[in-house]
């Protein structure tokens, strides 16, 4: 741990992220182990990764932006919301523009810039354009206990890389057993299941060097992390969860992953 401590922001949160891609990597594996993944808990899968992702933007990112705002006295939530929206409209802008396809939709309902990639390609760039706010909210979580700030610690920033990166898990899945479905060899399915997360360390070591450099833009970085990652909760993985029939059961896994993620960052930080 010591070694760990003693590296740099962009570094720690460099190998942070290849821990999640890796676990990204292991949910696609899922696909050599010979029986199908039902939709069932493909759906649960999905909404414990909501549940994770819902803690992560408050307790690791939301309330260290507040706190580092204190001296801005009655106006100490301007960062947070300016932020948190910035990050929520910027993913909207990815979404328009970026072709891709959510899980259970079939093909004529891809979104995005129109095109004639194939739905696979088009999978993959739905998954990969969630991983964006993931990757850069590790990278801006380490850059802010790097800054020196008191409501940013070592131990918070490692449990939110250590919550997504559980949460990769049925990401990973969700992407290779839906394109195994279709058609697409187990090795192809988990290649591109894999390569869906290997945005997160690009993300992350951006989203690192920029507070490093320039702190006063914190506060607003991590909100927008935030923002940004509750988007793609509310406009895809949630939805996603629900489009199947078992709603009730995807309920109670995103009731679960938040509870995980809030154990991990108290008990972390």
């Amino acid at each position: 741990m010591e070694y760990f401590t003693a590296l740099s922001p962009v570094t720690q949160a460099l190998l942070a992220t290849l821990f999640t891609w890796g676990m990204t990597a292991l949910g696609a594996a899922v696909v050599f182990a010979g029986r199908d993944v039902s939709k069932r808990t493909l759906d649960i899968m999905l909404g414990f990764a909501a549940g994770v992702m819902i803690a992560a933007s408050y307790w690791s990112l939301l309330a260290p932006a507040i706190e580092m705002s204190e001296h801005m006295g009655a106006f100490k939530f301007v960062p947070a919301a300016v932020g948190f929206v910035l990050g929520a409209a910027f993913l909207r802008l990815v979404d328009i523009f970026l072709p891709h396809l959510h899980i259970h939709a079939p093909r004529s309902e891809a979104e995005g810039v129109k095109t004639d990639w194939n739905s696979s390609i088009l999978l993959v760039l739905a998954i990969t354009l969630h991983n964006i706010p993931e990757g850069l909210a590790i990278g801006v979580a380490f850059g802010a206990v790097a800054a020196g700030f008191d409501s940013a610690t070592l131990g918070g920033a490692v449990a939110l890389a250590i919550g997504i990166g559980i949460q990769n898990f049925p990401e990973g899945t969700a992407v290779s057993v839906p394109l195994r479905r279709q058609g697409l060899s187990r090795r192809k399915s988990f290649f591109y299941g894999q390569a869906s997360g290997a945005v997160e360390p690009v993300a992350a070591v951006i989203g690192a060097a920029t507070v490093f450099l320039a702190e006063p833009i914190l506060p607003y970085a991590l909100a927008f992390a935030a923002g940004a990652m509750i988007f793609v909760v509310v406009e895809e993985v949630i939805p996603e969860s629900q489009a199947s029939g078992y709603g009730d059961q995807a309920t109670m896994g995103c009731i679960f992953g938040f509870t995980v993620m809030m154990i991990l960052d108290v008990a972390l930080s």
